[in-house]
Protein backbone atom coordinates (compact mmCIF):
# COMPACT_ATOMS: atom_id res chain seq x y z
CA UNK A 1 0.00 0.00 0.00
CA UNK A 2 1.07 3.54 -0.71
CA UNK A 3 0.03 6.65 1.19
CA UNK A 4 0.53 10.32 0.44
CA UNK A 5 0.36 12.65 3.43
CA UNK A 6 0.21 16.41 2.97
CA UNK A 7 0.95 19.13 5.50
CA UNK A 8 1.52 22.87 5.65
CA UNK A 9 -1.85 24.33 4.81
CA UNK A 10 -3.48 27.07 6.83
CA UNK A 11 -4.80 30.62 6.93
CA UNK A 12 -2.64 33.45 5.61
CA UNK A 13 -3.18 37.06 4.61
CA UNK A 14 -2.94 38.15 1.00
CA UNK A 15 0.68 38.67 0.05
CA UNK A 16 1.87 36.04 2.50
CA UNK A 17 3.56 32.70 1.97
CA UNK A 18 2.97 29.06 2.78
CA UNK A 19 4.95 25.90 2.11
CA UNK A 20 3.13 22.63 1.49
CA UNK A 21 4.77 19.23 1.85
CA UNK A 22 3.69 15.81 0.67
CA UNK A 23 5.46 12.58 1.57
CA UNK A 24 4.86 9.22 -0.05
CA UNK A 25 5.28 6.09 2.07
CA UNK A 26 4.66 2.37 1.80
CA UNK A 27 5.64 -0.09 -0.90
CA UNK A 28 7.48 2.11 -3.40
CA UNK A 29 9.91 1.00 -6.10
CA UNK A 30 10.13 4.34 -7.88
CA UNK A 31 8.21 7.59 -8.27
CA UNK A 32 7.70 9.32 -11.59
CA UNK A 33 5.82 12.62 -11.65
CA UNK A 34 4.74 14.35 -8.46
CA UNK A 35 2.12 17.06 -8.83
CA UNK A 36 0.01 19.54 -6.92
CA UNK A 37 -3.62 20.14 -7.78
CA UNK A 38 -6.20 22.38 -6.13
CA UNK A 39 -9.95 22.61 -5.92
CA UNK A 40 -11.80 25.74 -4.91
CA UNK A 41 -15.44 25.63 -3.75
CA UNK A 42 -17.76 25.17 -6.70
CA UNK A 43 -14.91 24.72 -9.17
CA UNK A 44 -13.24 21.78 -10.87
CA UNK A 45 -9.94 20.44 -9.63
CA UNK A 46 -7.07 22.03 -11.53
CA UNK A 47 -3.42 21.16 -12.00
CA UNK A 48 -1.17 23.71 -10.29
CA UNK A 49 2.39 22.41 -10.69
CA UNK A 50 4.23 19.35 -11.95
CA UNK A 51 7.70 17.95 -11.34
CA UNK A 52 9.15 14.90 -13.07
CA UNK A 53 11.66 12.48 -11.59
CA UNK A 54 14.33 14.29 -13.60
CA UNK A 55 13.46 17.64 -12.06
CA UNK A 56 11.55 19.22 -14.94
CA UNK A 57 8.82 21.55 -13.68
CA UNK A 58 5.75 23.15 -15.16
CA UNK A 59 3.15 25.51 -13.74
CA UNK A 60 -0.35 26.74 -14.36
CA UNK A 61 -0.34 30.26 -15.77
CA UNK A 62 -2.19 31.55 -12.71
CA UNK A 63 0.66 30.62 -10.34
CA UNK A 64 3.76 30.95 -12.52
CA UNK A 65 6.30 33.25 -10.89
CA UNK A 66 4.67 32.94 -7.46
CA UNK A 67 4.74 29.19 -6.73
CA UNK A 68 7.74 26.86 -6.82
CA UNK A 69 7.52 23.08 -6.86
CA UNK A 70 10.49 21.00 -5.75
CA UNK A 71 11.15 17.45 -4.61
CA UNK A 72 13.53 15.46 -2.45
CA UNK A 73 13.76 12.05 -4.08
CA UNK A 74 15.62 10.57 -1.10
CA UNK A 75 12.66 11.45 1.12
CA UNK A 76 9.91 10.72 -1.44
CA UNK A 77 8.68 14.23 -0.74
CA UNK A 78 7.40 17.03 -2.92
CA UNK A 79 7.05 20.63 -1.80
CA UNK A 80 5.06 23.62 -3.01
CA UNK A 81 6.40 27.01 -1.95
CA UNK A 82 3.62 29.55 -2.40
CA UNK A 83 4.52 33.24 -2.30
CA UNK A 84 2.52 36.40 -2.94
CA UNK A 85 -0.67 34.52 -2.16
CA UNK A 86 -3.97 35.91 -3.38
CA UNK A 87 -7.53 35.28 -2.15
CA UNK A 88 -8.19 33.40 -5.40
CA UNK A 89 -5.55 30.85 -4.34
CA UNK A 90 -7.94 29.68 -1.61
CA UNK A 91 -8.62 26.00 -2.20
CA UNK A 92 -7.99 22.49 -0.98
CA UNK A 93 -4.57 21.48 -2.30
CA UNK A 94 -3.99 17.85 -3.25
CA UNK A 95 -0.75 16.01 -3.83
CA UNK A 96 -0.65 13.41 -6.62
CA UNK A 97 2.13 10.99 -7.49
CA UNK A 98 2.72 8.40 -10.22
CA UNK A 99 4.32 5.45 -8.44
CA UNK A 100 5.70 2.04 -9.31
CA UNK A 101 5.21 -0.23 -6.29
CA UNK A 102 7.41 -2.93 -7.86
CA UNK A 103 9.90 -3.32 -10.79
CA UNK A 104 7.11 -3.84 -13.34
CA UNK A 105 6.55 -0.97 -15.81
CA UNK A 106 3.09 -0.16 -14.48
CA UNK A 107 2.50 3.20 -12.87
CA UNK A 108 -0.31 3.85 -10.43
CA UNK A 109 -1.73 7.23 -9.50
CA UNK A 110 -2.09 8.04 -5.82
CA UNK A 111 -3.66 11.05 -4.10
CA UNK A 112 -3.27 12.66 -0.74
CA UNK A 113 -6.20 13.62 1.45
CA UNK A 114 -5.86 17.33 0.74
CA UNK A 115 -4.86 20.32 2.83
CA UNK A 116 -6.84 23.55 3.09
CA UNK A 117 -5.23 26.83 2.10
CA UNK A 118 -7.20 29.97 2.89
CA UNK A 119 -5.99 33.42 1.84
CA UNK A 120 -7.76 36.37 3.42
CA UNK A 121 -7.97 39.76 1.75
Amino acid sequence: QVQLVESGGGLVQAGGSLRLSCTASGTIFSISAMNWHRQAPGKQRELVAVTTSGGTTNYAASVKGRFTISRDNAKNTVYLQMNSLKPEDTAVYYCNAEIRPDPSPYLYSYWGQGTQVTVSS
